[in-house]
């Protein structure tokens, strides 16, 4: 079982806004379990917080901004993609201006502060949002596309495409989040020469220099309007020949700037707020098609509020039904525990399933057969028994009994062919003996009861 990270201590960074041309100063902090990311705005009376997450994005314009109750803070993308990529689950990032600083133009500083202070394991478990099937966003305007599919990681596929001379088409893999740091933190935001004088009289791009993004240069422009755009951006006047990157470094590497879009990408998907198990595929992505993407994924982890555990039926079982005898005390008819394929620290998984033979449907009910919710209850305790027994030396000699049952919730019938997988987590570490649990049975995908127990186990005569 993996278990959530913070940073092993803080560190800060300096450098200028890339739209609001202001020095900033930003802190990383460690933060405390299920604590997710969250912001603060140091310089505004009272340092007001903002969660980093999808629904609080209100603008999408040449970078991820963030607004709660007029408090804002944007270009974000770059150091949430950092955070994201180096597995870390909570941090508190203090900022003095209403943007992240740009730096270089990459994830590149942010990565090297992770590393250099070191990140440590917390004591909760890691809450992924697992990919069960395809979701796709499309804006068949600008021919933009997102998807995520089933994977047993998570990786990114990204391909750009511009009319441009220079910079027409370009794809970018990463496999494994561990090569984020060598093979795309790197990679620095891009802009054409044609885009700046439009950016500039939106209000924009005032920090931006030769240093902090890549200049492409793909259609030719009299020099008398080049030397007009460097005055209003205070930069040196160039004298530019030829079509191509117009920097004071070259290229990290020869498909940069797709590397970066992969870092956008991060950077926006890390607002769901979960570490994700699936494949991205971005077509043509921009902040504003990533961050739709990232907004029905929080629409569905708030409808589905606890995932259904994976259930592959080939997947050997770490307890077959002979161990589960061993175990508990529970024989036919009311062992209702086929076999257990996941166990933690704090959780257990198991699997009953339901057929048309079980005896309760003789009389519940002949015309309808439905399993009794008292049932359903008794297979989630019989599983938390089992984790709780996975806890002590000799399980065979002790058995566990009820104390309480609250926060009940039937929410669909449960059927003959249906399988039951049954989740119980422990909501506090077991003392004397005693032990409460939260217990979920789904039903596919679908949550179909859940219940809260306190149990007791007690060493047998």
């Amino acid at each position: 079982m993996q278990k959530q990270k913070t940073l092993a201590a803080s560190f800060s960074l300096k450098g200028k806004g890339l739209h609001t041309g202001l020095d900033i100063e930003i802190t990383f902090n460690p933060a405390p379990e299920n604590h997710g990311y969250k912001i603060k705005r140091v310089d505004l009376e009272g340092q007001p917080t903002i969660d980093a997450v999808a629904e609080n994005v209100t603008c999408t314009q040449r970078g991820t901004v963030l607004c709660k109750n007029d408090v804002q803070v944007g270009t974000i993308e770059h150091a949430m993609a950092a955070l994201y990529a180096h597995e870390i689950d909570n941090c508190l990032i203090e900022v003095n201006a209403p943007e992240f600083p740009i730096l270089d133009g990459s994830s590149r500083f942010f990565s090297e502060g992770i590393l250099k202070v070191g990140t440590v394991e917390q004591n909760a478990p890691k809450d992924f949002y697992i990919v069960k099937h395809k979701v796709e966003v499309k804006d068949e305007e600008s021919g933009s596309s997102i998807m995520i599919l089933p994977d047993d990681k998570f990786c990114v596929n990204v391909l750009i495409s511009f009319d441009s001379p220079v910079l027409s088409n370009q794809f970018a893999t990463m496999n494994d989040l561990s090569e984020f740091p060598k093979e795309i933190a790197s990679s620095r935001t891009f802009v054409f020469v044609r885009e700046v004088e439009t950016l500039l009289k939106n209000n924009l791009i005032k920090g931006g220099d030769l240093d902090n993004a890549i200049v492409i240069y793909d259609q030719m422009i009299p020099q008398e309007s080049l030397d007009k755009l460097a005055d209003m951006m205070n930069l040196p006047h160039k004298n530019l020949q030829e079509l191509g990157y117009v920097n004071n470094e070259p290229l990290v590497y020869n498909n940069e700037p797709a590397r970066h879009k992969l870092i956008d990408v991060l950077g926006d998907i890390a607002l769901i707020g979960k570490p994700i198990r699936g494949r991205i595929i971005a077509t043509r992505p921009g902040h504003k098609i990533n961050n739709q993407l990232a907004r029905v994924i929080r629409k569905d982890i708030k409808i589905n509020n606890i995932q259904a555990p994976m259930y592959n039926p080939e997947q050997t079982p770490i307890m077959d039904v002979n161990r589960i005898r061993e175990l508990l005390p529970h024989r036919y008819p009311f062992q209702l525990v086929d076999k257990i394929i996941e166990i933690g620290g704090n959780y257990i998984v198991g699997v009953k399933n339901i057929t048309t033979d079980e005896p309760f449907f003789q009389g519940h009910f002949p015309e309808e057969p439905v399993m009794p919710g008292v049932l359903q209850i008794e297979a989630m305790a019989q599983t938390g028994g089992l984790l709780v027994l996975n806890s002590v030396d000799e399980p065979e000699r002790y058995s566990t009994y009820f104390m309480t049952i609250n926060n009940v919730k039937f929410r669909q019938k449960v059927v003959p062919g249906d399988t039951l997988i049954l989740r119980l987590e422990l909501l506090a570490p077991i003392r004397r003996g005693i032990s409460t649990m939260q217990g979920y049975v789904f039903v596919g995908d679908k949550l179909v009861s859940e219940a809260q127990f306190m149990a007791q186990i007690i060493k047998n005569k």
